[in-house]
């Protein structure tokens, strides 16, 4: 850098140095002109005049700017060292930069494909410049170690990153910044083992006035791991960016992408949604273990009842069976323990799915990629021409795919799929909603199962729970129920080995069949309220009761129960999640 032959020739003909000086400190340091400069031997403004002149990029003093923290975000540390830069101030799509060999012409050319900015070069000394680089980054090193103290991990993540490449390639060696040394690497290795250790499903990071929050959600609930000072933010989301590939100077568009990381010898995959929001950019993090073996059926602790009826619907040759839910209420754990049930040698089955969460051999999965013209109905077009025997389709998001779904279910194929409703009940105006023929739907669906996820209490910390008959009345309880129970609340302050007295979760299932009464209501145009009545008086364990009977046998509280579902009792005519 410093010692380059166009250097050497400027501060040579310059008369700035005698070659015996020069080669003199060339035997002593890679660094040329920094031990020139070390020794007293060149003079510091000399040399900048002179290349200023030479380049004829202005000089700057580093010791009179103020250097924007927006534009050290741009590159990293390691960079800056490497190749002698450091970015001063950007504003809009122009980064100001000082470098110390001007005649590094690619330097410049790199730094603008990198940011995607245009960059105006100026010209300092390289003693200066590299103490401006460590004084400039110290602060963010110091606040690093501050905040791997607070999340008493170490940062220590074997990184394997795997993603689609972009279309352009960068030519900036950036092999420095993903070392394990790299202040933001250690930051974001130290988040996600956390996250890792406590099984949590996603990570929050969301900017505030002073601070950055860092959420974890854990078995449902969102609780706060660190918060620390806002100048951390743009490393924690530039390292994020860099992981997922997305565009690191693009800062007032969502972005989207994924990586994979290997922890304990197994895959993990984060999809990464980031959005901008006031003070800065908003991160989520969903963590998905692709290696997860999923769950049996009937280990997921549904009732015999419900258990029965879904075991029955997708044990046919055909029609369509709906798993119905909130965002993460584990209906793709549900539909996949409901293909590990049914997937054998015999059984030709093939998924779409976005994104493809678990992989299990012996199954065909395909993964849509909007971007390429893959989605989710031309997909399942697709898939209908590979002679399946079983179709699961990740989400039910359109027309277009619920048509094809149905009539798939009514050409002999058994096809597993998933709604976002409030009940199983509800999942029929929803497809009704999206423009498939109340017929059609009477005619494929055989099996809707509506899920919610509560937390189970902490063996070792769960405490007595006293309630009197009037109140359990209330709930709809009766004393039939009552009889025998051994309800408990969740300790508050929790253990060592639970969150605020809970510790996992478990599954809580109606399963509504369609039998030919509930057809004909369908066909009637009868509401989501009058179906649901249908399916409780023809035996359906509803979300509520299912809750009520595991609060009475101490698994969960009642507080949780009544949090996680709503009254049977209510008219829901309409609702739809």
């Amino acid at each position: 850098m410093s010692g380059s032959r166009r250097m050497e020739r400027l501060v040579l003909e310059r008369g700035l140095v005698n070659k015996d000086e020069w080669d003199d400190a060339a035997t002593r340091s890679p660094e040329v002109v920094v031990e020139l400069l070390d020794a007293g031997a060149l003079d510091t403004g000399a040399l900048v005049a002179e290349l200023a002149l030479a380049s004829g990029m202005p000089p700057v003093d580093l010791d009179q700017i103020e250097i924007s923290q927006d534009a050290l975000d741009c590159v990293p540390r390691t960079v800056c060292l490497d190749r002698g830069v450091i970015p001063l101030v950007k504003n809009g799509d122009v980064l100001t930069v000082a470098v110390c060999d001007p005649f590094d012409l690619v330097l410049i050319d790199d730094i603008e494909k990198r940011t995607r900015t245009r960059v105006f070069p100026m010209v300092t000394d390289p003693r200066s410049l590299r103490a401006a680089i460590e004084l400039a980054f110290r602060s963010t090193e110091r606040e690093v170690e501050e905040l791997l103290g607070e999340v008493g991990v170490n940062g220590s993540l074997e990184m394997e990153v795997k993603v689609e490449p972009h279309l352009e390639d960068h030519d900036l060696d950036i092999d420095g910044e993903v070392g394990d040394d790299a202040p933001a690497v250690r930051m974001i290795n130290a988040l996600l083992t956390r996250a890792l250790e406590e099984k949590a499903s996603d990570i929050h990071i969301e900017p505030g006035d002073q601070n950055v929050s860092v959420r974890l959600r854990v078995d449902g609930t969102l609780s706060t791991l660190t918060q620390p000072p806002k100048s951390l933010l743009p490393a924690i989301i530039s390292r994020l960016k860099v992981l997922a590939e997305l565009d690191i100077a693009e800062r007032f568009r969502p972005q989207d992408g994924k990586f994979r990381i290997r922890y304990e010898g197994r895959a993990i995959d984060f999809r990464l949604s980031l959005l901008p929001v006031v003070g800065g950019e908003k991160a989520v993090l969903r963590i998905l273990d692709s290696n997860s073996v999923p769950h049996r059926i009937d280990s997921l602790g549904y009732e015999e009842k419900t258990l029965l009826d879904l075991r029955h619907a997708i044990q046919a040759a055909h029609g369509l069976v709906l798993v119905t839910g909130p965002t993460g209420s584990g209906k793709s754990t549900t539909l996949y323990s409901c293909l590990r049930e049914i997937a054998g040698d015999g059984v030709n089955v093939t998924t779409v799915e976005d994104p493809v969460e678990y992989r299990m051999p012996g199954i065909n999965q395909v993964q849509v990629q909007p971007k390429r013209g893959l989605s989710f109905a031309g997909a399942l077009r697709s898939i209908l021409r590979q002679d399946p025997d079983v179709v699961l389709v990740g989400e039910i998001r359109d027309l277009e795919t619920a048509d094809i779904a149905v009539k798939a279910a009514l050409t002999g194929h058994l096809v597993l799929s998933s709604l976002h409703t409030n009940d199983a009940a509800s999942s029929v105006n929803r497809l009704v909603d999206m423009g498939v023929d109340p017929y059609l739907v009477a005619s494929s669906v055989t099996c809707v199962a509506a899920q919610r996820l509560a937390r189970q209490l902490c063996d070792h910390c769960r405490r007595p729970a006293k309630f009197s008959e009037a109140e359990l009345l209330t709930l709809g309880l009766t004393e039939v129920d009552w009889e025998g129970a051994t309800p408990f609340s969740a300790n508050p302050e929790g253990c060592a080995r639970c969150h605020n007295g809970y510790s996992g979760r478990f599954a809580l299932v109606e399963a509504l069949r369609f039998d030919e009464d509930l057809r004909r209501l369908i066909l009637s145009g009868s509401s989501s309220h009058e179906l649901h009545q249908l399916g409780m008086r023809g035996g359906m364990e509803s979300l509520r009761h299912s809750g009520l009977k595991n609060f009475l046998r101490g698994k969960t509280s009642l507080e949780e129960i009544l949090r996680v579902t709503i009254d049977d009792r209510q008219d829901r005519s309409g609702d739809s999640a």
